[in-house]
């Protein structure tokens, strides 16, 4: 779903895409998750994620980037991946 400004948003987090890479979260939170599209295979006229590397990672700019990285897993579908990523988020950004 898109909001006024045009951003995509799924289950009221912002989502951003660059190439292969999604980004789902808030920079200005202490979590994100990235999600990296690795294989596709042609479906009609589309390409179809296959495997899809997930990343829940602290948005701290001190910490090292493979420091980052609190956890990690691989789906075979983004519905799979954007799945394991919004309950990832919600429950990282709900304890402290």
């Amino acid at each position: 779903m898109a909001t006024k400004d045009n951003q995509l948003e799924y289950k009221g987090h912002p989502l951003r895409r660059k190439d292969n890479l999604i980004y789902f979260g808030d920079m200005s939170d202490e979590y994100i998750v990235q999600l990296q599209i690795m294989d596709t295979k042609k479906v009609g006229d589309m390409d179809v994620a296959t495997k899809v590397s997930v990343q829940l990672q602290l948005t701290d700019p001190d910490v090292k980037s493979r420091d980052r990285i609190v956890k990690k897993s691989e789906k075979d579908s983004l519905y799979a991946a954007m799945d394991l990523a919004a309950i990832w988020l919600e429950r990282a950004l709900t304890t402290k």
